[in-house]
């Protein structure tokens, strides 16, 4: 049987908090948080800081014109990050 250690890794934090989700306000406060667990997530898997990331995407979303948006997910993010470093 093969194991996810990752995967194990990532819900034990949903594990230890279990009481506290219970109290997220409302089923619309429950998705938004599932949300933003979600966002964390993906910019983990993808070796980015997540608030970094978050608070670098909230600066620019409003102004980035809708074909760019792209360059907002987390490894697109993390390489344009590398080049700019690099150059």
């Amino acid at each position: 049987m093969p194991f996810n250690n990752a995967a194990e890794r990532g819900l034990r934090g949903i594990a230890l908090g279990r009481k506290a989700w219970l109290f997220c306000g409302s089923d619309r406060g429950g998705q938004r948080a599932a949300i933003m667990y979600g966002l964390i997530t993906t910019a983990k898997l993808n070796d980015v800081d997540p608030q970094a990331w978050l608070a670098d995407v909230l600066a620019r979303i409003n102004d980035m014109p809708q074909t760019r948006l792209r360059e907002l997910l987390p490894w697109e993010w993390k390489a344009i990050r590398e080049q700019t470093k690099a150059a």
